[in-house]
């Protein structure tokens, strides 16, 4: 159990999942202490930004680790760099494996009380028989995991080796997190494009959660005893159509009609690769992006909803209030969720 006279540190916090965590934090009354880059953007804070106290720099940078985490009884580790394009490769396993390692070390060394990390679904296993994936689902090395993949999963070998070393831990898995943000960043770009008239949609389907759901059960797993344990946080299982739908009736814009096939994948992550050399700029579709939104995958959320008792916000809530909000604030960098963050 935490208190409201401790000291909780977090990585990432500027970001998506973050941003919602340090603002529930701060409504909850806890003392927050956050890692930022130099050029970080804070938007996603609003004022709340004000009330956290700052340490500048990365999660590379072990001596500032240590000194962000001198006096921190809790930790929630949420920085990732989240990338398809084979350039970022060596940055993004940096960032994600030795970043976390560092983040475990400097927290075994200051004697952390706890440790929550945010994984993502990514590190889990996949199903062989059409199953949907839990926690106990073994992850294997296969050719057509995602370089995104094997680096979440890497990452969670370095919080379980911490685990081992005597840090109490904790693991919260999400699915593709909805929720207001930045619009061309993160899950928010989804509703960027279909904002633009997106007109394909592809025939796979995936788990949704909203961000305060991720935020929420973070938190509880701090507040609890529990240690030792991961827990996929999923609020539904879509297929892309239905939830791309679902966007362009908040956004009142046409829904996409355009199946996308694997030869049409195929061709489209070819013909954005040939325009990325000629460009320099990253392709917004990738072999790894279309062989994902290809294929179905079901995930299993018993083992929250027995053990934390949690219930999910339902994902049609959530686009219908994401949209209402991005509606709002138009077409600009940044959507702040304008509802109860706890709500």
């Amino acid at each position: 159990m935490i208190n409201l006279n401790n000291l909780i540190f977090i990585t990432g916090a500027t970001g998506l999942v973050g941003s919602y965590l340090a603002r529930l934090l701060l409504k909850k009354g806890y003392r927050v202490r956050a890692l930022k880059r130099a050029e970080s953007k804070m938007d996603l804070l609003g004022t709340d930004a004000e009330r956290i106290e700052w340490i500048t720099g990365d999660v590379l940078d072990i001596p500032v680790l240590e000194e962000a985490m001198e006096g921190v009884d809790q930790v929630f580790h949420c920085a990732a760099m989240v990338s398809y394009d084979p350039k970022y490769l060596k940055e993004m396993m940096a960032i994600n494996v030795d970043g976390t390692a560092n983040v475990i070390n400097v927290a075994l060394y200051r004697e952390v009380k706890k440790l929550v990390h945010i994984s993502s679904i990514a590190a889990l296993g996949k199903s062989k028989y059409g199953e949907p994936v839990s926690e106990q689902t073994k992850w294997e090395r296969d050719k057509n995991n995602t370089n995104y993949s094997t680096s979440k999963y890497q990452s969670e070998q370095e919080v379980w080796r911490g685990y081992a070393e005597g840090l109490p831990v904790a693991i919260v898995n999400p699915s593709v997190v909805l929720g207001a943000g930045r619009w061309r960043q993160s899950s928010t770009a989804l509703f960027k494009q279909v904002y633009d008239g997106l007109k394909f949609y592809p025939l796979g389907g995936n788990g949704f959660v909203d961000v305060r759901d991720v935020a929420q059960m973070a938190l509880q797993l701090m507040e609890s005893d529990i240690e030792g344990e991961r827990f996929i946080a999923n609020g539904a299982n879509l297929k892309f159509r239905d939830l791309f739908n679902q966007m362009a009736e908040g956004l009142n814009k046409p829904v996409p009609t355009i199946k996308v096939t694997p030869l049409l994948g195929s061709l489209a992550w070819r013909a954005m690769w040939l325009k990325s050399k000629l460009t320099g700029r990253s392709p917004l579709i990738t072999r790894e992006t279309v062989r994902s939104a290809t294929g179905t995958v079901k995930y299993d959320t018993s083992k929250s909803k027995k053990i934390l008792n949690f219930e999910y916000r339902p994902i049609a809530e959530t686009v219908k209030e994401t949209t209402a909000v991005l509606q709002e604030t138009g077409v600009g960098e940044t959507g702040l969720l304008a509802i109860d963050n706890n709500n």
